[in-house]
């Protein structure tokens, strides 16, 4: 999971993609090399969406939106979105600036900000990337602990 890094003289590193709900919670986390295009890990993500499962309101098994930057957009992508009834809300490169996304873009810088916060995925130590996964995803899960039980209190 790590590929030659483009703006690093070519040093091997690795990316993080994070898929995450409307207030930041992440709900799928993936690691890829750095050469690697975010468009590329776009699907994987949105089929690793667990199933959206409510007390309260309507019940729905999956999200009505999904936002993403100027990086995501390709009429593959929309037209698979569609497909799954999945409303795209995709800045369109050279037509609609990012601001518009910009206003619901913090919440994901803050996810990984969160998800940065544990030290061992600041750099990268691990030489095996399932090792890598593993340590995101258990970052991932207690950070959703800790908002949720902040939330409960």
């Amino acid at each position: 999971m790590t590929g030659p890094n483009p703006v690093d003289r070519g040093k091997k590193g690795s990316k993080l993609h994070v898929l995450s709900e409307a207030q930041g919670l992440p709900l799928a986390v993936a690691v890829s090399g750095a050469n690697l295009h975010d468009s590329q890990a776009f699907k994987p993500l949105i089929l690793g969406i667990p199933a959206i499962r409510s007390r309260r309101g309507p019940r729905r098994r999956r999200p009505v939106k999904i936002r993403a930057d100027k990086a995501y957009y390709s009429a593959e992508h929309l037209r698979w979105l569609r497909g799954r009834n999945l409303i795209p809300r995709i800045a369109r490169p050279g037509i609609e600036s990012g601001e518009r996304l910009g206003r619901h873009r913090w919440k994901i810088e803050r996810s990984i900000s969160w998800l940065f916060g544990y030290r061992r995925l600041t750099v990268r130590y691990e030489r095996k990337g399932s090792h890598f996964l593993a340590f995101l995803g258990l970052a991932a899960a207690l950070t959703c602990y800790k908002r949720l039980a902040k939330l409960t209190t």
